[in-house]
């Protein structure tokens, strides 16, 4: 890495950290380097907004507008655009043009054009007077139009974005008051709150007063308005326009070749919610192109992933679904020589593209074969002639060019393998280079979003569309979600799987989205985490602790308290009769009544967790022990240790103790959970596994070989998963499995039935329990039909500190 570029783009305002990862980036550090140099900041510093004006024009320039560059920098430099909307102005009307005519350009581009926040005031108040009813109806929730339609007025083209907003917020406060009860979501009352929790499934917005913040500020806020961006046939934006009447149109595009994983929830939420706020719509799209790697398992839970977010695609669409017509614009991509039949291997290619020493680059033998013979060859692949490696189409694009993306990238080859889809019709596939922007292309997607690992791939991507003449979508890039302490690589976790180092993949110790919803993470918190993390162009790397931390906020409002038992020991009240018997009401939650409640069984035997019992007592132990009174949760009166029974072995099996119902007790300093031996209520409930999950790695990055020499499969955690046999469970525990089974859809979702046993952790049903022929039993209860119970601890109720540094 070069230091001395490291500092000058420090003279811009970049962090230490993201002026190394510019420097990196070999497609952007070059044109910013020019830029700099061209605006002459190389030995001295620029303001911050200057700064951040070359940045956007280095990384968003056009190979079209290259040329003009240094204009460029030097009209930034010379504070004549001052935002970045004039920065995206000025590339686009500088794009292909041979010289500059810059009287057009100052008008163009909004240079000298002042707009005051009067001047943004009138304008929305203007504005509100033709969207008014519309207002008054939907009231805040209508803010993301409000404010979309407000940075559309003309006469604010070149205004500041931050006072466009404080003028709408002022006006809306203005018109409607402060948010009030009718500005709250209300959701379908069940028959207690917790009901509502759990079985109402989250929109693409989990929380619409997020919604402005992710979507309508910050990077998402720069996108363009459907009909922005340009087209090489204005007619091709015409015919878009009416296909889509001008709505947003974004998709999620997974290649079904694995399970999806917590960055995808990023890319979900993104796409999904865009759309949603511009009351634009979202397709599900499978780029189903290589069918060596898909399986129909997978086409099945991405859905199914999806959906359990909370998102409904508009439509469910296949790449697959184009074969037909990728094909007959590759004969065309061909007629035009910009596509050639090569027979290269895998090895020449890198070759031609310079090796490994990076050397010259050249254009193989096949590159200027003639057009008919391409068309001939590309026949025989097509109808089987060759095998596999023998013959690929590649597109003629450029070979000078500084970005790999151009050098002739693979469009089809060879692969005499079925499809889930279309079976052995077809012998040659497109691949994603080929494909994805053309499918953008067919499905008329306004705002095609992807990771910053394709930034590279834009250029290429808008050439295609350009070279076929076809509609052609903006693709805009964000930074990925990745998790510390963790493998995403599907490669890896197959081994992992292979291995029998997981059960599978949603192996709850796993970040796969099936094993972080086996796990009992609710959608909802998932969907939270997200937006706070907001979306810019830098990965995001996340502490799994952080995640966790949102988990147990979701689950301490929406999980009702249980009290069960690890190693339970059992206690008998000496001076209760033989018999006894009382019932007490318990709430679901303490001091939240909106949460409901529950009845358990109050007897002469009860059994606490082993753990609240110590033989030999300490002062820094504060539960039950010889001659000691704790409290017991939810019961009126303490007990106090009288005797300690043990077996042969000399291991505590049982416990006396007086129930001190009598006057003068003083009011204990610590109450202990507690479970009551009642079989006529069917009380403890009886627990076959409890499965408590720690990390998989012991490494916040198990793959750097700096940090694990021996590699991820040596820095396992050999305690990453511990199970309790023989806990028990009060008997509310059948109130929450009840609750289930009335409110789920699918009865599949085991994992809905979640609660909190108290002082222990978060818990819920896992998937490999039997619950018996339940769904046939009508409005009896699970306890009548359930024959195995396991649970998963969903996270624990503090902070693991088992995590290496």
């Amino acid at each position: 890495m070069s230091d001395d570029l490291v500092i000058l783009f420090q003279n811009i305002g970049l962090t230490e950290q993201k002026a190394k990862e510019t420097v990196k980036n070999k497609n952007l550090a070059p044109t910013l380097e020019k830029a700099i140099h061209a605006a002459g900041f190389q030995d001295k510093a620029s303001d911050k907004s200057t700064g951040a004006l070359l940045y956007a024009l280095a990384s968003t320039i056009t190979p079209g507008a290259q040329p003009h560059l240094i204009y460029l920098a030097r009209v930034i430099r010379d504070s004549k655009l001052t935002t970045t909307d004039q920065v995206s102005a000025a590339i686009k009307f500088v794009n292909d043009k041979a010289e500059i005519d810059e009287a057009k350009f100052n008008e163009e581009c909004g240079v000298g054009v002042i707009v005051t926040k009067e001047d943004v005031t009138k304008a929305v108040d203007a504005y509100t007077e033709t969207v008014k009813d519309r207002l008054v109806k939907d009231r805040y929730k209508f803010f993301g139009m409000f404010f979309g339609g407000a940075k559309a007025i003309p006469s604010l083209k070149w205004a500041n974005g931050g006072d466009i907003k404080e003028a709408v917020d002022a006006k809306m406060l203005e018109v409607l008051g402060p948010k009030d009860e009718r500005d709250v979501i209300v959701k379908k009352k069940k028959e207690t709150k917790v009901e509502t929790k759990e079985a109402q499934k989250t929109e693409a917005v989990a929380d619409a007063s997020k919604a402005p913040d992710m979507f309508f500020e910050g990077e998402l806020s720069k996108l363009h308005v459907p009909g922005g961006n340009p087209q090489i046939k204005p007619e091709l934006m015409v015919e878009h326009l009416k296909a889509t009447g001008g709505k947003y149109v974004t998709r999620f595009p997974p290649e079904p070749n694995g399970f999806l994983h917590i960055g995808h929830a990023k890319a979900i939420n993104i796409n999904f919610g865009l759309a949603k706020a511009h009351n634009g719509i979202c397709n599900l799209r499978y780029d189903d192109t290589n069918p060596e790697a898909e399986e129909e398992r997978y086409f099945e839970s991405i859905l199914e992933i999806v959906k359990w977010l909370g998102f409904t695609p508009s439509q469910v669409t296949y790449s697959s679904t184009h074969f037909h017509r990728l094909y007959e614009l590759a004969i065309e991509l061909i007629k035009k020589d910009k596509a050639y039949v090569c027979h290269c291997t895998g090895e020449e290619i890198q070759k031609h593209r310079g090796g490994p020493e990076r050397g010259p680059r050249t254009a193989c033998v096949h590159r200027d074969r003639p057009i008919a013979e391409s068309l001939e060859l590309f026949e025989k692949m097509k109808n089987g002639g060759f095998n596999e490696g023998e013959a690929i189409l590649r597109m003629k694009m450029d070979l000078e060019n500084g970005n790999p993306q151009f050098w002739d990238l693979v469009a089809y080859r060879v692969l005499k393998s079925a499809h889930h889809r279309t079976g052995t019709e077809w012998v040659i596939y497109p691949t994603y280079d080929y494909t994805h922007c053309l499918v953008d292309s067919f499905e008329n997607i306004t705002h095609s979003l992807c990771t910053v690992e394709f930034t590279q791939s834009r250029p290429s991507y808008y050439w295609l569309c350009d070279a076929l003449e076809v509609y052609k979508p903006v693709q805009w890039e964000y930074g990925r979600l990745n998790v510390a302490n963790t493998i995403l690589s599907k490669r890896k976790i197959a081994e992992l799987v292979n291995k029998g180092h997981v059960f599978d993949w949603d192996d709850p110790r796993l970040y796969t989205l099936p094993a972080i919803r086996r796990r009992g993470v609710p959608p909802q918190a998932i969907n939270n985490f997200v937006h706070t993390l907001g979306v810019t162009k830098s990965d995001t790397v996340i502490e799994v602790t952080k995640l966790d931390t949102f988990i147990r906020d979701y689950l301490n409002d929406t999980a009702p308290r249980l009290m069960g038992a690890f190693n339970p020991i059992k206690v008998t009240l000496e001076n209760l009769p033989e018999g006894h018997e009382e019932m007490i009401t318990v709430q679901n939650k303490p001091k939240d009544p909106s949460m409901g409640e529950h009845s358990i069984p109050f007897t002469r035997e009860v059994w606490i967790d082993g753990s609240d019992f110590r033989e030999v007592d300490d002062k820094d132990f504060f539960r039950l022990a010889p001659g000691k009174t704790v409290g017991l949760l939810n019961v009126p009166c303490p007990i106090t240790c009288t005797k300690v029974i043990k077996d042969s072995n000399g291991k505590v099996v049982e416990l006396v103790a007086r129930y001190e119902n009598g006057t003068g007790i003083k009011r204990p300093k610590t109450y202990i959970q507690w479970v009551a031996e009642s079989p006529k209520h069917g009380s403890p409930v009886r627990l076959d596994e409890v499965r408590l999950f720690e990390r998989l790695f012991h490494h916040a990055n198990p793959q750097d070989k700096r940090e694990v020499p021996g590699g991820y499969l040596s820095d396992i955690n050999a305690d990453s998963l511990s199970i309790e046999k023989g806990a028990i469970v009060e008997i509310g525990f059948w109130d929450v499995m009840d609750r289930w089974a009335k409110t789920s859809e699918t009865k599949t979702d085991y994992e809905a039935m979640r609660f909190q046993l108290t002082r222990i952790g978060y818990f819920c049903v896992d998937k490999e329990s039997d619950l018996g022929d339940f769904r046939s039993h009508g409005d009896r209860s699970l306890k009548e039909s359930v024959k195995k119970i396991i649970l998963n601890r969903t996270v624990s109720l503090q902070v693991s500190n088992t995590l290496k540094k």
